[in-house]
């Protein structure tokens, strides 16, 4: 969830209250009405192919093995495959040059709406700072897993009609207050 504690309205900072608004339950304003609508938060994720290979990162914060794709949020003003395009050149240093649509997916624990694509991508790989290591995987060694963008992965190497198995990983405790 995107604010789960939402406890002061951000508008005029009254305390917020818990009101049935349009058939829902949420949070509201008593004092000037605002509504936090908790709407899932839009994520943009690539599947990055650089010649026949797939890469695939680890974020700083996760545990050795623990590798994904490249993800980011999607800005205001800017269209999905301008935002994967960005994620992808700020986090690799890799410049897309052809992004294609894999899917949408939810991601309900995170309260987040995926948009996944498969992207042909050119350059040296230079990480962020936000991640610690990538590796490059042969297309049919990728091993998808059971959420967010391991649903990408397996759509991704259904239509290629590549053999895969779903892994199974660990539930991450949430954190915070």
């Amino acid at each position: 969830m995107l604010h789960p504690d939402y406890r002061f309205c951000p508008r005029c900072a009254a305390e917020m209250t818990v009101a049935e608004v349009a058939g829902r339950v949420r949070k509201a304003c008593p004092a000037c009405g605002f509504t936090h609508w908790n709407n899932p938060a839009p994520v943009v994720a690539a599947l990055v192919q650089v010649g026949d290979l797939i890469l695939l990162a680890r974020n700083a914060a996760w545990p050795p093995k623990t590798f994904a794709l490249i993800t980011g949020f999607l800005e205001a003003g800017e269209t999905p495959e301008q935002g994967i395009a960005r994620e992808v050149q700020e986090e690799t240093s890799l410049e897309v040059e052809q992004a294609s649509l894999i899917g949408v997916y939810e991601f309900t624990r995170k309260n987040e709406l995926i948009i996944a694509y498969h992207v042909i991508a050119s350059g040296t790989v230079s990480l962020s700072e936000e991640l610690a290591e990538y590796r490059m995987v042969a297309p049919e060694r990728l091993r998808p897993w059971r959420a967010g963008t391991g649903l990408a992965v397996a759509d991704w190497m259904r239509a290629r009609n590549l053999p895969f198995e779903f892994v199974d990983l660990p539930i991450r405790p949430q954190t915070g207050s």
